[in-house]
C-alpha cells in the first residue's frame, strides 16, 4: 500500500475559546447499562472461570480494524474506544478524546492504567504542524538515594519481588498533572467533563472478560495480603468470574471529587495525604507474612510534581519524519538510533530473513547504547543529539556483519562526535534491567488532523498492589524501573540509579510519523523493554516490507535487547527460526507475560485525504478495539 498525504482538513483549527460542555453519555464496552441502552445482548454470568454464555454481537462487537472519516481511535478496550469516539462526535479534539479514554481505561484496565500511575503523551498539532510531548513519568521522593533499594544487612539489592509489592516502589503519580497539562495546552474541554463517561462505567459496571480475570488471578496471592485491594478485586477471596459485573463505586466517587475540586485536590489536598499514608504505612493484613516495605514519599513530593512539555526526538527514515519521546523515556532515542542504523542498509520484502537479521542487529546495538547512556536528562548528561546523529549510526552500522549475528552483550559505542568508519566498540556490554510489560497504549485522530499517541501505565499488572483505602485505585511500582543497586567499583557509570526527584528510565515509545509535515502514522505498545522493538518492527513491516498497517501490527514478533537470546513468538519461530539460526541467532520462545506474546500495539494511518484507518491487536491479549466516527461502507 503506497504512502499518501492526509487531507487538507488537517490544516483547520479545532474549536477553542470557552471549553464546550460534553454531555455525559452511556457507558462503554461491555458496560452493563451501555449494552442495555444500545439494545445489545448482555454477557450472562456463569460459574467462576466459565466463559460467558452470551457474547456481544453486531454494534457492540470489538473489532481490530476500522476505516473511515471524522476521527479514529484504537485502544485495548471497547469502553475506552467508545468514550473517545463520543468525545469526537460531540466536537472534542484528539487531546480531549485521549484524556477521556485514559480515564475510562482507569476503570476497565485498573491493573495497567490508573490515577496512581503516569505515562508519556505525543501530540501532533494540525494548526502549527508541530509535534509536542508531555512527560507524565513518576518521580522519586526527595528522600530517595542510589542505595534506597539495597538491603543494608546484605549490601545487595532487595529481591525484585519484594521491591515490587512495597511502598518503596511507589513513585509520585504523574497522570493527573499530565491530564491538566494536556488539556491546558491542547484541549477544548474541561477535565471534569471528560471524566463523566468513566464515572458512569465505574458506577454501572462492566462485564468481566477473560483478560481481566487472568490479570486478577495472577495477582491473587499478593492482593490477598492487602485488605483494601482484596476487598476491591477479590470479593469472597476469589477473582470475579468471567461474565460477572465489576463495579467500582469508590473510583467513581474519586473521579467525581476530582472533577469538582481539580488536580490540586490530588497533589495538595486530602487525597495527597491519603496517598502518602498508604505509601508510608502500607495497609497489610496483620496475619500476612509478606514483607511489604514502607516508602519514602512525603506530601511535599506530590506538591512539587510537574508534568513538563519536552522537545520530541526526531529522525528521518526513508523520507519520513519519525517523532518520539525523549528522556526519561528511552523509547524515542532507541527507536530513532535503530532506524538510523537500518537506514544504512537496503531492506526488501523479497528477502525478509535478511531484513529481519538487520533489524535484530540494529536493535542489539541500540540497546547497548541505551543501557549505557540514557536516563533522566534532568539529572544525568544524556548525549541525545549524538545518539541520534547519522555519523554515530554509520559507525555502529559498520559493525553489522550481513551474514552473521553478533554475540551479546555487545559493548556500547562512543557518541562523542568523532566518528570513523568501522570504529570498534570497547568495554563491557550493559546488563538489561527489568521493566514490567504491563502498560497500555492508545491512538486518536480527530477531524482536524490532530493526532495522539499515548502510553499510560502503573508498571506491573496491579502496580505495587497497594490500593488507596476507599479510593478505588492502585498505586504504581514504577521506581523498580531504576537500577536497584549501584554498579561495582570500576564499572561504567549507570545513568538509571535512583535519586531524589529523579524519573526512572522508561521504554515507552508513543510514536508519530509525518510525511511532508503532515501525519501519516501513529503507533505504540505496552511491553516494558520490548516496547521499543515492537514499535521498530511495526515500522519495518509497514515501511520496508510492504505490509499494510493491519498486517504490520498482526505479524509475529521477535525482540533482541542486547541479550544472549533473541526471544520470539511461536509464529515467528515457525517462519524464521531455521534461517536466522543459520546466521548465528539464538532464538527462543518469549516467556511472557502473557506467555508467547510480545506487546499489544495500537496504531493508525492516514490512507488518503480525510480517510483514517485505526488498528488494534486482533489476538494478543484477547484483542483490542478500533473505531471511527463515520465508517466507510
Amino acid at each position: 500500500m503506497p504512502f499518501v498525504l492526509p487531507s487538507d482538513r488537517s490544516r483547520e483549527r479545532p474549536p477553542h475559546g470557552p471549553r464546550a460542555r460534553l454531555l455525559p453519555g452511556p457507558p462503554r464496552r461491555l458496560a452493563l447499562a451501555g449494552a442495555l441502552i444500545a439494545g445489545l445482548p448482555l454477557l450472562v454470568p456463569g460459574p467462576a472461570g466459565a466463559a460467558p454464555a452470551v457474547a456481544l454481537m453486531g454494534q457492540g462487537q470489538q473489532r481490530a480494524v476500522a476505516t473511515g472519516y471524522g476521527g479514529a481511535v484504537a485502544t485495548v478496550d471497547l469502553d475506552a474506544s467508545r468514550t473517545a469516539i463520543e468525545v469526537l462526535e460531540r466536537g472534542g479534539n484528539a487531546a480531549d478524546a485521549a484524556v477521556a479514554a485514559a480515564a475510562t481505561l482507569g476503570v476497565t484496565e485498573p491493573y495497567v492504567a490508573a490515577l496512581g500511575g503516569g505515562g508519556f503523551f505525543t501530540y501532533y498539532d494540525a494548526r502549527t504542524r508541530r509535534v509536542h510531548t508531555v512527560d507524565g513519568r513518576e518521580t522519586a521522593p526527595a528522600r530517595m538515594h542510589e542505595r534506597s533499594f539495597v538491603d543494608p544487612a546484605t549490601g545487595q539489592a532487595i529481591p525484585f519481588s519484594e521491591a515490587v509489592t512495597s511502598g518503596l516502589s511507589v513513585g509520585v503519580p504523574g497522570t493527573v498533572a499530565q491530564w491538566e497539562q494536556i488539556l491546558d495546552r491542547f484541549g477544548t474541554r474541561r477535565l471534569g467533563t471528560l471524566l463523566q463517561p468513566a464515572i458512569r462505567v465505574a458506577e454501572r459496571g462492566f462485564v468481566v472478560d477473560q483478560e481481566f480475570y487472568d490479570q486478577t488471578a495472577v495477582n491473587a496471592d499478593r492482593f490477598a495480603d492487602i485488605p483494601p485491594t482484596r476487598e476491591l478485586f477479590l470479593p469472597g477471596g476469589s477473582p470475579r468470574p468471567v461474565g460477572s459485573v465489576f463495579r467500582n463505586p469508590d473510583l467513581a466517587h474519586t473521579y467525581r471529587t476530582l472533577a469538582q475540586r481539580g488536580p490540586d485536590w490530588f497533589y495538595r489536598g486530602e487525597l495527597s495525604r491519603e496517598i502518602v499514608r498508604t505509601v508510608k504505612k502500607p495497609p497489610v493484613d496483620s496475619a500476612a507474612t509478606r514483607n511489604v516495605r514502607p516508602g519514602l514519599m512525603e506530601t511535599g513530593d506530590l506538591a512539587r510534581y510537574r508534568a513538563p512539555l519536552r522537545p520530541p526526538t526526531r529522525v528521518s527514515y526513508r523520507g519520513l519524519e519519525v517523532y518520539g519521546m525523549a528522556p526519561p523515556s528511552s523509547g524515542g532515542s532507541t527507536v530513532g538510533e535503530a532506524l538510523n542504523i537500518l537506514g544504512n542498509f537496503r531492506l526488501s520484502k523479497k528477502d525478509r530473513v535478511q531484513a529481519l537479521h538487520y533489524y535484530l542487529e540494529a536493535s542489539r546495538l541500540a540497546y547497548a547504547d541505551r543501557g549505557r547512556y540514557v536516563g533522566d536528562s534532568d539529572h544525568v548528561d544524556v548525549p541525545l543529539r549524538e545518539l541520534l546523529s547519522r555519523g554515530f549510526a554509520r559507525e555502529r552500522a559498520c559493525l553489522i556483519d550481513p551474514d552473521k549475528a553478533a554475540v551479546s552483550p555487545v559493548p556500547p559505542g562512543s557518541p562523542d562526535g568523532d566518528y570513523r568508519r568501522c570504529e570498534p566498540a570497547r568495554g563491557d556490554g550493559e546488563r538489561l534491567t527489568y521493566e514490567g510489560p504491563q502498560t497500555t497504549h492508545l491512538v486518536v485522530a480527530d477531524k482536524w488532523g490532530n493526532v495522539v499517541a499515548y502510553n499510560v501505565t502503573i508498571e506491573q499488572f496491579g502496580g505495587s498492589g497497594l490500593t488507596v483505602p476507599g479510593r478505588g485505585f492502585l498505586l504504581n511500582n514504577e521506581l523498580t524501573d531504576f537500577s536497584l543497586a549501584p554498579p561495582p567499583p570500576g564499572a561504567a557509570p549507570d545513568p538509571n540509579l535512583p535519586g531524589p526527584g529523579k524519573r526512572p528510565r522508561s521504554s515507552m515509545a508513543p510514536t508519530i510519523v509525518l510525511r511532508d509535515g503532515r501525519p501519516l502514522l501513529a503507533l505504540g505498545s505496552p511491553g516494558g523493554s520490548t516496547i521499543i522493538t515492537t514499535v521498530l518492527q511495526i515500522l519495518l513491516n509497514r515501511i520496508d516490507l510492504g505490509m499494510d498497517l493491519p498486517a504490520a501490527v498482526a505479524a509475529p514478533r521477535a525482540t533482541q535487547r542486547n541479550t544472549g537470546q533473541t526471544l520470539a513468538e511461536e509464529a515467528f519461530l515457525r517462519q524464521y527460526e531455521a534461517e536466522l539460526e543459520a546466521m548465528g541467532h539464538d532464538l527462543a520462545l518469549f516467556p511472557g507475560p502473557p506467555p508467547g506474546q510480545i506487546g499489544a500495539a495500537t496504531a493508525l494511518e492516514f490512507l488518503r485525504p480525510g480517510l483514517v484507518q485505526a488498528v488494534a491487536e486482533p489476538v494478543r491479549r484477547h484483542g483490542g478495539s478500533a473505531l471511527v466516527v463515520r465508517p466507510t461502507r
